[in-house]
C-alpha cells in the first residue's frame, strides 16, 4: 500500500424513475450510463480523458441491454474510447462494490483517477436478465427452496436461519419478512419509518436539496427528466395502514413500506476518484459528497 488518501472530485447521480411505468422507462440504461458520466466530466473539465485510468460499474443484472460489459459501452458512448471498464456484480451493493474497488485501486497505487458508480434499469429486464433463467438453480439448494416454498403460506411465528444451505434464490420480499420477524420489527414501525422518509423526500425536492447533484436525463423524444418519480405526497398512516401485505399472506410488508422497482443511478454516486495531491492539482475546490436525508 502506498497510503495515498482517495478523495472524490466530484459526484452526481441521475433522477430515480419507477419501473415499467415511471419517467426513465424508455431509457437504455447504458445511454442512461453515458449521459451521466457526460455531465459529470463535464462539471470537471480539469479531469480530460487521458487522465482517467479505468471505469468501474456496478450493475445487479449485468445481462440484456445492462450486458456486454455495460461499462465499456457506457465509456463508449461518452467518447472515453481509450478507457478500459469493468463492470462490478454485488446484487444491491454493486455501485458501492464499484466505489470502493476505485478507492482502493488509488489507494493502492494502481491508478490516479478512476470514474465509479453503476446502473439498474428494472425496465428492461425484459430485455434480458442475469438470473431466473429456467433450469439455472443448483439442486443442492433444493431443500431450502421448499422450506421457502412452505415458509411463504405458513401462519406468522417467529423466524430463525436454519441448519444447512440458505435459499440463495427466495425473493427479495420474502426476505424482508424473515427479517422483520427475525428482529421483532413491527407493522407500525415500519409504516412510521417509511412514511418520516417520504415526508424528508418530498420536503427535500422542495427545498431543491437534490437539484445539485441529478443530472438531468434527456429521453428520445426530447423530454428532459430532472425529479426522482417516487417520493409520494400526502402519504398518511392510515391509508398506509390499509395495504394489504405484499409478500405474505400473514405478513406485514406491504407496497407502503417498502422500496418499489425502479431505474436509475443506483446506491453509489458516479465520482471520479484520485489521490488528495491530484485533487489538489486537478481542482481547487473541496471534494462535496450530499448526506443522505431518507
Amino acid at each position: 500500500m502506498t497510503g495515498r488518501q482517495p478523495v472524490i472530485v466530484a459526484a452526481v447521480r441521475s433522477p430515480i424513475g419507477r419501473a415499467f411505468k415511471g419517467s426513465l422507462a424508455g431509457l437504455r440504461p447504458d445511454d442512461m450510463s453515458a449521459q451521466v458520466i457526460s455531465a459529470l466530466l463535464a462539471r470537471t473539465p480539469e479531469v480530460t480523458p487521458a487522465l482517467i485510468d479505468d471505469i468501474v460499474w456496478g450493475c445487479a443484472s449485468p445481462a440484456g441491454e445492462q450486458g456486454y460489459n455495460i461499462a465499456r459501452v457506457a465509456g463508449l458512448l461518452c467518447g472515453l474510447t481509450e478507457v478500459p471498464a469493468t463492470t462490478v456484480n454485488r446484487f444491491c451493493a454493486s455501485s458501492l462494490q464499484a466505489v470502493r474497488m476505485a478507492a482502493h485501486a488509488i489507494a493502492a497505487g494502481e491508478a490516479d483517477v478512476v470514474v465509479a458508480g453503476g446502473v439498474e434499469s428494472v425496465s428492461h429486464f425484459t430485455q434480458g436478465c442475469a438470473d431466473e433463467m429456467p433450469g439455472t438453480h443448483n439442486a443442492r439448494f433444493a431443500e431450502a427452496e421448499r422450506r421457502s416454498a412452505s415458509r411463504a403460506t405458513d401462519g406468522a411465528g417467529a423466524w430463525a436461519p436454519a441448519e444447512g444451505l440458505p435459499d440463495i434464490y427466495i425473493a427479495m420480499g420474502q426476505t424482508a419478512e424473515n427479517v422483520r420477524r427475525l428482529c421483532g420489527v413491527t407493522r407500525e414501525a415500519m409504516d412510521g419509518f417509511a412514511l418520516r422518509s417520504q415526508e424528508r423526500a418530498v420536503q427535500s425536492q422542495d427545498d431543491g436539496f437534490f437539484d445539485a447533484e441529478i443530472v438531468p436525463l434527456t429521453l428520445a423524444d426530447g423530454t428532459v427528466v430532472s425529479r426522482d418519480d417516487s417520493p409520494r405526497r400526502g402519504s398518511n398512516l392510515e391509508a398506509m395502514a390499509q395495504l394489504k401485505p405484499a409478500f405474505h399472506p400473514h405478513g406485514e410488508v406491504t407496497a407502503g413500506n417498502s422500496c418499489p422497482p425502479e431505474a436509475g443511478w443506483w446506491p453509489a454516486p458516479s465520482p471520479p476518484w484520485t489521490p488528495r495531491s491530484w485533487a489538489s492539482g486537478l481542482s481547487r475546490r473541496a471534494a462535496k459528497c450530499w448526506p443522505g436525508r431518507a
